[in-house]
């Protein structure tokens, strides 16, 4: 053999023995998985394992993707596929449990019948000549059915929680109870302008999803025995059999979320016109001092440093109000389950919840503003129409003040005893578990999502945290907590911070040319705009040589700084493409090959060990024959 085709020999011998790793790899190892993108994404959380394994009878779950419809839809496409991957990873971890079937219902074929049976619908998209599917059904053993009806690509980051949830609704008999006491119109009521009936808040047919959700009226006298916590929305004129009954309901141990305010603005929008106005303020004194807090009384958190930019005056633009406050991490509580993966919360006119002294309960705060605040007059914010006058008074104390707090620990009764005979009365609880917000803003659509009717169906688009806060507190105190480590995975896309940094530096060397550009534009064309409103009062009809030669230095000046910028954004897009380049060739090339490496190695240290160990025991023989 020639010495000249050896390097050949050797290239098509190691190419040969990748393809083998490779395909033996993927034989051996094909239900293993590894998982080193940073939130784990493509990995099922612990809350999704326990729903997973409190499967008794199988579910069927039937995706159903226009699969040819979309060749062209690379962004659909894309989506498609971690919704199909991720459905796969349940059928993995479910070992039998779960049945998946992935369907392409084309048109006029049994596989769309069969999804316009589920309730499915097609959705036209622009460009696309047949409708998509793109949805879940999902049946358990009893017949039941729940269905995604459009994977929208928005809500990708709680992919997990919605499929966790539909299949939790499947596997759940029966719902938890939660008892709903409300002064505002959180059901849904009658809109007087339009003369149309408004929807439910969009919190509690979320809620309604998860829980029966069953409405006590203000002058009850009891709470139904099934009812296993407590939703208090704006308390107002509650008998006191009801205030009795909840504060026996808390410390014969069940739970309760309250939401009281110094000031709602969404109860002084439900005052109808000509009637007699809904009161803005609410609050359960004698309960919250009995559970260790109160609420300071006619005040709102004004806070610069979270403040909202809202619309003032007609024409002028948004402006911050001190009282409206959009809240980040560093307000929220990370080290509660309610909390921890939260990231926005707006809230209007929030109040403040001070600890009584000497109370026995542990409050532990949940919300709270930052060190920019001081507690504002309700009644000076609410007649104030510029939010800029109340910074004229502004003054921070350096506290922050507690908007929202769990409280738990020994409790006593706010009464002294039974108010009727035949009740039953309990004086005193080791442990109560009551979260109490100051705001009941948060709660309105308009603070936190957009609802939108798609094709006969409610859609909702979240762009804060202000519903998964309730659901998070709603589940954590009925004891479902398998959805609450779910709900915010994070995004799939991930941010390319390699790029980001050469589109800021190129940004930083271009900006200043493209400013002065713009300056020099807006200059000329001030002067143009001078000659050209009335040339004959100047005695001009047409411009001066003078004239002619600053415009067309001021033209070959434009060019050339665009000829620079073209330059600079070429040099920008080709540093992009040299990093794309090193990347592939190191997902394709160096990768690979680098696993084969460490592979070989381990290999000839076990063989090498395999040597030393069978050395040992010649020379163990050899020692015993002498």
């Amino acid at each position: 053999m020639k010495k000249t085709s050896l390097p050949g020999l050797m290239l098509t011998l190691l190419a040969i023995g990748f393809i083998a790793f490779v395909a033996l790899t993927n034989l051996l190892f094909s239900s293993a998985r590894v998982d080193l993108t940073e939130n784990r994404l493509f990995t099922i959380s612990e809350g999704t394992r326990e729903i997973i394994d409190s499967i008794e009878e199988p579910l069927n779950l039937y995706f159903f993707y226009s699969d040819k419809a979309t060749r062209d839809v690379m962004a659909l496409r894309s989506h498609a596929t971690r919704v199909r991957e991720l459905l796969e990873e349940y059928a993995l971890v479910a070992d039998g449990k779960i049945r998946l079937s992935v369907i392409d219902p084309e048109p006029f074929s049994d596989a769309e019948d069969q999804a316009a049976g589920f309730g499915l619908q097609a959705v036209p998209l622009n460009g696309l000549a047949d409708a998509v599917y793109f949805g879940l059904a999902a049946t358990n053993a009893y017949g039941d059915q729940q269905v995604i009806s459009f994977f929208q690509p928005e809500r990708e980051e709680f992919l997990e929680y919605d499929i966790s949830k539909l299949l939790d609704s499947l596997i759940t008999v029966d719902k938890p109870v939660i008892g709903l006491i409300s002064g505002l119109s959180v059901n849904g009521s009658f809109d007087m302008m339009t003369q149309r009936p408004t929807p439910p808040w969009v919190v509690i047919d979320q809620l309604r999803q998860s829980f029966e959700v069953r409405t006590i009226q203000a002058d009850a006298d009891a709470i139904d025995e099934d009812v296993t916590e407590l939703l208090i929305v704006h308390p107002q004129n509650l008998s006191d059999d009801l205030r009795y009954a909840i504060d026996q309901f808390v410390l014969t141990g069940g739970k309760a979320l309250v939401f009281v305010d110094p000031f709602s603005e969404s109860a002084r929008s439900e005052s109808p016109m000509g009637g007699a106005p809904v009161e803005s303020s609410s609050d359960l004194p004698e309960l919250l001092v009995a559970w260790g807090v109160e609420l300071e009384a006619e005040k709102v958190v004004g806070d610069a440093a979270t403040a909202l930019m809202v619309g003032s005056q007609p024409g002028q633009p948004p402006q911050p109000h001190l009282a409206f406050l959009g809240l980040t991490p560093n307000q929220i509580a990370a080290d509660d389950v309610v909390t921890g993966d939260l990231e926005s919360l707006n809230l209007g006119f929030a109040g403040a919840l001070t600890a009584i002294p000497d109370a026995t309960t542990q409050i532990m705060p949940l919300l709270q503003s930052s060190d920019q605040s001081m507690l504002l007059d309700a009644a000076e914010v609410q007649l104030s129409s510029d939010p800029s006058t109340l910074l004229d008074t502004f003054a921070p104390t350096g506290e922050r003040y507690t908007l929202a707090a769990r409280l738990s620990g020994p409790a006593t009764s706010a009464f002294d005893g039974p108010l009727r005979e035949a009740q039953s009365y309990v004086a005193q609880a080791e442990d109560i578990n009551v979260i109490v917000v100051a705001d009941t803003d948060l709660l309105a659509d308009r603070f936190w999502v957009q609802a939108q009717d798609f094709f006969g169906q409610r859609l909702v688009t979240a762009w804060a945290d202000n519903g998964a806060l309730v659901l998070n507190a709603a589940e954590n105190l009925t004891g479902r907590s398998a959805l609450i480590n779910i709900r915010s995975r994070g995004r799939y896309s991930r941010p390319f911070t390699v790029v980001q940094a050469l589109r800021a530096e190129a940004d930083g060397r271009y900006r200043q040319s493209a400013e002065d550009l713009q300056a020099r534009l807006d200059e000329a064309e001030a002067r143009l705009s001078e000659l050209e409103q009335d040339p004959q009062s100047s005695g001009l009809l047409a411009l001066s040589p003078e004239q002619e030669a600053e415009i067309e230095r001021f033209q070959q000046e434009k060019l050339r700084i665009r000829k620079q910028l073209r330059d600079v954004r070429h040099q920008l897009d080709r540093d992009i493409d040299a990093l794309g380049m090193q990347l592939k060739v190191i997902n394709i090339l160096i990768a690979p090959l680098l696993l084969t490496v460490l592979l070989f190695a381990a290999y000839r240290m076990r063989k090498a060990a395999s040597e030393r160990q069978v050395t040992a025991r010649l020379h163990q023989r050899a020692e015993g024959r002498a």
